[in-house]
């Protein structure tokens, strides 16, 4: 039915043009008196072509109709599927998208390999910073600095190993491929390799950590879910000056609360957005916004949901593991 609306509607022109030219054959005979009879005959005689003709040109139109929408519902981007064109116009929109659709291709090759050549780059880069910074951890086990420069050089080395991991992260999520190994996990197994960590910048800087055991068992990638702890535990160490962190699970949600004193109201809705630092970001000129945006690109992936609450001068950042269906795309 919608078919043949859509069909009537494009030859609305035609139709009226017949009925027209009927009306102007009516009045014209009955000005020179001669018999209605005989236009009412050849406007039937006409009508019944028409209609043969109509069927024909329908079932052509309800043929291209039918490709245009298998293409529109399948998503197949190929002008090889496109239906032959009729003559006139409809040659010059058939030329028309098919040179849209060469340069379209174009362009996405070329996309397509600027990002490959970038995502090679910054892979080269991350796997081979790693050798200078290996070394820069070796040199701080010799002991030949004084206990308070080693401490914050190191602290300084995690913080740049940190930007690495996340550098490296980006670009895995950002490709097409993934490394997702889907198993059932002890959660404070977890908990404990994300925060663990962070004991001596915690203890560098006077904070206290309290860890209650969860008991639970998730279903999760343990790496990815790692990084989303070590990267909250990042932020919440880089904002907190005194008091502490706090870890424990509220049924199958895991929150890291800290003392940092929380984030502003409006700012707090937008603090997952990529590039957003809000008002701790202006305060902290080093902070690029990138980190919190892929923990809810990667829990996003994991089918968990990540969200922050201010509560009591801090910050409260909750996973929801609950979830047991595991999107892998």
């Amino acid at each position: 039915m919608k078919i043949l609306t859509a069909y009537l509607c494009s030859r609305i022109k035609t139709a009226a043009a017949w009925v027209l030219a009927g009306i102007c054959f009516g009045i014209v005979f009955a000005l020179y008196s001669l018999p209605v009879k005989a236009v009412l005959y050849g406007m039937a005689v006409s009508g019944f072509f028409l209609i043969i003709l109509g069927a024909a040109d329908f079932c052509s139109f309800a043929k291209k109709h039918s490709a245009l929408v298998k293409m529109r519902d399948e998503i197949i981007y190929s002008d090889e599927f496109l239906p032959t064109p009729g003559k006139g116009i409809e040659e010059d929109y058939d030329t028309l998208i098919r040179l849209l659709h060469s340069c379209l291709k174009e362009s996405e090759n070329r996309l397509s390999s600027t990002v490959s050549e970038m995502t090679d780059c910054y892979t080269l880069w991350a796997h081979q910073i790693k050798t200078p910074i290996a070394a820069m951890g070796l040199i701080l086990q010799r002991g030949e600095l004084s206990e308070d420069d080693s401490g914050e050089l190191r602290e300084e080395l995690d913080r740049v190993e940190h930007y690495v991991q996340m550098a490296l992260c980006f670009v895995r999520l950002s490709s097409e491929s993934s490394d997702f190994v889907i198993k059932e996990y002890s959660l404070d197994d977890i908990v404990k390799q994300g925060a663990g960590r962070f004991y001596s910048q915690l203890i560098r800087r006077r904070l206290t950590l309290s860890v209650r055991e969860t008991g639970l068992r998730v279903i999760t990638d343990e790496k990815w879910l790692v990084f989303v702890i070590e990267q909250v535990m990042s932020n919440a160490v880089k904002y907190t000056r005194s008091g502490g962190i706090e870890i424990y699970a509220e049924g199958s949600v895991l929150c890291i609360k800290d003392s940092g004193g929380g984030v502003a109201p409006e700012d707090l809705p937008r603090i997952f957005e990529k590039g957003f630092t809000g008002e701790g970001g202006r305060l902290d000129k080093k902070a690029s916004g990138v980190g919190l945006y892929l923990c809810q690109k990667i829990c996003c992936k994991l089918n968990h949901h990540i969200w922050a609450e201010n509560s009591d001068g801090g910050l409260i950042i909750k996973i929801s593991l609950g979830r047991e269906t595991i999107n892998f795309e």
